[in-house]
């Protein structure tokens, strides 16, 4: 197993790592958690992390600083504060339309759903059931990968909101008798007119 996933280099379904293999996906789990365990335990410097129902190698977060200076890593650009909320409101609203996002946000989003589209951690998830058919869009695994989760439901609660109770409605009784005021109202002024 580990020497496939080296191999791969990247994120690989325990089924298809299961098929590869020649065993059960149940037996292709518990070799997953054993060499997690093991490499983890040994103080290597590979991990093994899980994305959804697949697993992948991946350096020792500890190291990184080594890794980098070996191989002299371009520093990539962070994420703008504005590419960051766009993706949290993708993350905690996915499927979701670029209309929405931007009704969230109250601003136009088009150069950060381009910007988190090329950096891959949003893709095309379908097209929404409404007018014009809007593209839906949704997280990806290297949204998961570089965000060390395992699956969505990792993403921390969202904070609950101190909002007012809004107004409540009045009665029907008073809708009537306030229309019918209004009326008598306008009766009366087109009378003195």
């Amino acid at each position: 197993m580990e020497a496939v996933l080296f191999s791969v280099g990247e994120a690989v379904e325990l089924s298809r790592l299961a098929e590869a293999l020649a065993i059960t996906r149940e037996e292709a789990e518990l070799a997953a958690a054993s060499l997690k365990k093991r490499l983890e335990d040994s103080g290597s410097g590979i991990r093994l992390i899980e994305i959804e129902s697949s697993v992948q190698l991946c350096s020792a977060p500890e190291f990184f600083e080594y890794i980098k200076n070996a191989v002299q890593l371009k520093k990539q650009l962070g994420l703008s504060a504005a590419a960051l909320e766009t993706l949290s409101v993708i993350a905690y609203n996915q499927p979701v339309t670029k209309g929405k996002i931007e009704f969230i946000r109250g601003v136009d989003c088009s150069h950060s759903v381009q910007r988190l589209t090329e950096r891959g951690f949003v893709d095309e998830a379908g097209r929404a059931d409404t007018p014009g058919r809007p593209i839906l869009y949704a997280t990806t695994a290297e949204f998961l990968r570089c965000f060390g989760l395992k699956n969505l439901s990792e993403l921390p609660p969202l904070p609950e909101k101190q909002r007012p109770s809004p107004p409540e409605p009045p009665a029907p009784d008073d809708v009537l008798e306030r229309a019918a005021r209004e009326e008598a109202e306008v009766a009366n002024g087109d009378e003195s007119a």
